[in-house]
C-alpha cells in the first residue's frame, strides 16, 4: 500500500492522521508544505484537480486522493480501508 500525506507542521488534523497510521504501523510518505501556503495550496489544487478550497492534510492512498483526516476516519469506520 502506498500512502502519501501532505501536511503543515502546526496542523492538528495532520498530526492525527500521522498518529493513526503510526499506531497501526502503516508506513507513509509525508510531504511537508513549507513556504508560501497560498502557493502550496494552489499547487495541491492543480496536482489533484481540486476545484474548491484545499485543506490539510491531503491523503493519497494508492494514487487516489481520499481527502483529509475526517475522510480517512469515515472510510476506516465504514470498513472501506483494508490494511
Amino acid at each position: 500500500m502506498n500512502i502519501e500525506i501532505y501536511t503543515l507542521d502546526y496542523c492538528p488534523f495532520c498530526k492525527k492522521a500521522k498518529a493513526f497510521f503510526d499506531e497501526k504501523n502503516i508506513p507513509y510518505v509525508e510531504y511537508k508544505l513549507n513556504g508560501d501556503e497560498d502557493e502550496e495550496f494552489r499547487k495541491l489544487q492543480k496536482k489533484f484537480d481540486i476545484k474548491n478550497e484545499v485543506t490539510v492534510p491531503q491523503i493519497v492512498i494508492n494514487g487516489k486522493r481520499i481527502g483529509g483526516y475526517s475522510d480517512l476516519m469515515a472510510l476506516y469506520e465504514a470498513g472501506k480501508l483494508k490494511f
